[in-house]
């Protein structure tokens, strides 16, 4: 089947779900571990998408920006890390049918077309577990690094169309991100620790998030004492806005790989799950 073609007629679906992602460090991608074990047990639950739209923290912007490619590079936006982990490719599908469509249903902001992005490791190290095939229609959409929250949030908002026309919205980020301060203990960056204002931090966002009370989170500079801590730059934040904005009140909310590790990052994650198909 020709997922490109089937995506370019966008006749409704049934509601997806949507997902926020923490996708802590590159290596997720490549060693076998508690958190990309969830992330297959969680593909196995999800429906085949016609495409997936990834809002990752690792493309930031001035303006908003969507790739376009019919066949998007797999991106190796780190270093120092093992060469095994430079030779893993995620050769997606790109779906310009949909960046279009995409274009063309939101006038404001104006979101420009981008033919050199690819799928930057916030994407493919998640999607290389969740579809492990690599056979599903992929694009990202950028941050703009000049928007405040609120602006985010609401952009989200206009994006939940796309739940209803087969296409699978991720945020890939870290709610609580400051690698200043990890502290990596037993040379293993996933192990279980958190300073203090991270674990109650991790607390609030979720107790919010589960309330459904988004104003907090959205005004998230004044959620706590130490929050300059926790969030000390916003793009590992802000895609956390794009999943709960698109958020429907028929949507039951799971929480997975709740855990602060290395100190001060948050591996927290939700899954956005239809109550039903109605």
């Amino acid at each position: 089947m020709n997922l490109n073609n089937v995506i370019s007629d966008f006749s409704e679906t049934p509601m997806m779900p949507a997902l926020f992602v923490g996708h802590g460090s590159p290596m997720n991608g490549l060693e076998k571990n508690e958190f990309n074990r969830e992330w297959t047990l969680i593909g196995n639950l999800l429906p085949i998408p016609r495409a997936i739209i990834c809002i990752s923290a690792h493309w930031e912007t001035r303006g908003s920006y969507i790739t376009i490619n019919e066949q998007p590079k797999t991106i190796h936006d780190f270093y120092g890390f093992p060469r095994e982990l430079y030779e893993q490719q995620y050769p997606a599908p790109g779906a310009p049918n949909l960046a279009s469509e995409i274009i063309g249903q939101i006038n404001q902001p104006q979101i420009e077309m981008d033919a050199e992005w690819g799928l930057d490791h916030g994407t493919w190290s998640v999607l290389r577990y969740l579809y492990p095939f690599a056979n599903v229609p992929v694009i990202q959409l950028s941050i703009d690094h000049y928007k405040d929250a609120k602006w985010h949030y609401e952009l989200g908002k206009q994006l939940a169309f796309l739940r209803k026309r087969g296409v699978l919205i991720i945020g890939s980020g870290n709610m609580i991100h400051n690698l200043r301060m990890m502290q990596i203990r037993q040379s293993d960056i996933n192990a279980q620790y958190g300073y203090s204002w991270a674990i109650e931090l991790n607390e609030i966002f979720k107790n919010r998030i589960e309330e459904r009370n988004d104003k907090p989170l959205i005004d998230y500079t004044s959620l706590h004492k130490e929050i300059r801590y926790a969030i000390p730059t916003a793009e590992h934040y802000i895609p956390l806005l794009y999943i709960i904005g698109i958020r429907s009140p028929k949507d039951q909310i799971r929480i997975f790989n709740d855990k602060v590790i290395a100190g001060s990052l948050s591996m927290t994650s939700i899954l956005l799950q239809p109550r039903n198909d109605k």
